[in-house]
């Protein structure tokens, strides 16, 4: 039995090793990490059976975290078969877990983009009016980021209007563990949204109050984690989730969507206006809509043109600081369709003409000004 026990307590360590490789995937930790191995047994033949805590019993990502488990320890050396044993952790486990990932001494939930020491560029998507696709907008941004290889979180908070899990084909529920949600993800966006929390398609009669602790607990119960970019899909208008954003997140920036349109124009300028009362950064204009490509390979204006720079023009004259055009997105039925369908153009079309002007913009929200305020630069007096 002695002898046994070495090369049993290697190949122990090494199925260790190798389930630390395994990500939960809602919570994007190693499972080792997270307490989750609970046992490990392998028989004389090499068999292993792994008893595995889920964070709750419905847990609906169960079957890949199965097949992520089971790939990993297969590859093992003498092993010869895999077998997952699933439980549930118990609520002092559930506590546990929580205080890990929150950190010491937060118990209470925190908006952790609103921290001083946060890294995440936070991007409101406002516009003045419906109808000038701001959501599409948002989630072909999303997507262009996660592309990229950041890591995107989108907050629908157009909290009546709410589209942005039918645009990036979210169907999962959130999962939730102790007070923490954690948000559904798709194509490396994780997302947030009140039609997660209705039944069907129910409206959603709310008032302000309600309103706002709804953005609230998307802010500071979901877990995020480490997030390069949060961009908020915002109602149109200056009410109340504009005024609750300026509140929670004093940090964000704001990014006007408006069409080519006067009339839109004057009214996204409006909703612009609002940063500067709010003291939040107005990162520039998006114009969608802006012509129609027609075979004989002529633009038709469908909705007037200009309105974009106009609102940029204004706008930067408005706050003293340069408000740029950011971008012109082309009229496209490939948007459309791909919306409805849950795959975003700018990853099923990416050489389509919007679908390289969506990317073009989100390739300037990449490149963040770091503000050298407060931070320690390294630096030492040169020798005399």
């Amino acid at each position: 039995m002695g002898r046994m026990s070495a090369p049993a307590t290697s190949m122990e360590s090494a199925i260790r090793d190798a389930l630390a490789t395994v990500e939960d995937p809602e919570i994007h930790r190693p499972i080792t990490d997270l307490d989750m191995v609970e046992s490990v047994a392998i028989d004389r033949t090499g068999a292993v059976r792994l008893g595995i805590l889920l964070t709750v019993a419905g847990c609906p990502l169960r079957d890949k975290l199965r097949a992520d488990i089971t790939a990993a320890v297969a590859a093992v050396p003498g092993v010869t078969g895999v077998a997952v044993d699933f439980g549930v952790m118990t609520q002092e486990q559930r506590q546990q877990l929580q205080a890990k990932l929150r950190g010491p001494g937060a118990a209470e939930p925190v908006i952790p983009f609103a921290q001083p020491g946060s890294r995440t560029r936070v991007y409101g998507i406002a516009s003045g009016k419906g109808g000038v696709g701001k959501s599409s907008v948002t989630v072909n941004l999303a997507a262009a980021l996660a592309a990229r290889g950041l890591s995107v979180g989108v907050v629908d908070a157009d909290i009546y209007g709410h589209s942005v899990p039918r645009m990036l084909g979210v169907t999962g529920q959130p999962t939730q563990v102790e007070d923490m949600i954690m948000p559904p993800e798709a194509y490396g966006v994780k997302v947030i949204s009140i039609g997660m929390f209705t039944r069907g398609n129910a409206a959603v009669v709310w008032r302000g109050p309600m309103l706002h602790r709804a953005l609230q607990q998307f802010l500071a119960d979901v877990y995020w984690g480490d997030l390069d970019v949060l961009l908020l899909d915002l109602p149109p208008g200056t009410g109340d989730i504009a005024i609750s954003l300026a509140q929670l997140l004093p940090g964000a920036e704001i990014l006007v969507v408006t069409t080519p349109q006067a009339a839109a124009a004057e009214v996204a300028e409006r909703a612009g206006a609002v940063a500067l009362q709010t003291h939040q950064r107005l990162v520039g204009v998006v114009e969608n809509m802006s012509w129609l490509e027609l075979p004989s390979g002529e633009r038709m204006e469908v909705f007037g043109s200009g309105g974009g720079q106009t609102v940029a023009d204004s706008l930067t004259r408005l706050v003293g600081a340069s408000v740029p055009l950011l971008g012109q997105i082309p009229l496209d039925t490939r948007v459309r369709e791909a919306g409805d369908a849950g795959t975003p153009v700018v990853l099923t079309d990416p050489d389509a003409p919007a679908a390289a002007a969506i990317r073009a913009v989100a390739d300037r929200l990449a490149l963040r000004r770091e503000s050298l305020l407060g931070k320690p630069l390294g630096l030492r007096p040169a020798g005399r």
